[in-house]
């Protein structure tokens, strides 16, 4: 199978994030879309996240009715700090039969010459790219040179999924000043957080 990997803290996970995985699982070539949860992002600071397996639930409560949507714990077994070059080394040498793709907003395709092994990435693996707002004027017009060059690989794929303006930060904050979230997050994953106080304090 072709499976496309969605990585995130899912902090929470939210309709932002199925809307752009399920696009890509119904418009691509892709099979799968396995929604990876990173237990430590090693440019996040942990503290701001829910317990591992909350998020994880999350996720799994999310995408259960999708049998294209899988959730997926995989970096919760490899060494923390989790970066995306060796857990494509683990998940090809263990699932040798599929073949794996990546799946990225725009903002981080423009910073991808800064991740470790990102050349060997690009050559052994397609990446799907989907658009996002930028947060500041003309962001997405300021690139570098290797910016430039990684826009051209073959392996570069461009999507015109729907661009969504919804951020997890946003949503944590609306909880915890008391706002209604209830239309950003699917209705099982509304009910989990607000029955465990989740973002609260």
């Amino acid at each position: 199978m072709n499976i496309g990997l969605y990585f995130g803290t899912f902090n929470p996970i939210h309709v932002g994030h199925l809307i752009i995985a399920n696009h890509m699982a119904s418009h691509t070539n892709l099979d799968q879309v396995w929604l990876v949860v990173s237990p430590q992002n090693p440019l996040k600071n942990k503290d701001t996240l829910l317990e591992d397996y909350h998020r994880l639930s999350l996720v799994k409560v999310a995408v259960e009715d999708n049998p294209k949507l899988i959730a997926s714990d995989i970096e919760f077994h490899l060494p923390k700090p989790s970066f995306t070059s060796d857990t494509l080394i683990y998940l090809q040498e263990k699932y040798n039969r599929h073949h794996f793709s990546l799946i990225m907003g725009e903002d981080n395709l423009r910073t991808f010459h800064k991740w470790k092994n990102y050349e060997t990435i690009l050559k052994q693996h397609p990446i799907y790219v989907y658009p996002r707002v930028a947060e500041k004027e003309n962001e997405l017009l300021t690139t570098n040179e290797e910016t430039k060059t990684i826009y051209q690989h073959p392996h570069i794929i461009l999507c015109d999924a729907p661009v969504m303006k919804i951020s997890a930060s946003f949503i944590r904050k609306a909880i915890k000043e008391g706002f209604d979230t209830q239309y950003l997050l699917t209705e099982p994953v509304h009910k989990y957080v607000t029955e465990m106080h989740f973002y609260e304090k």
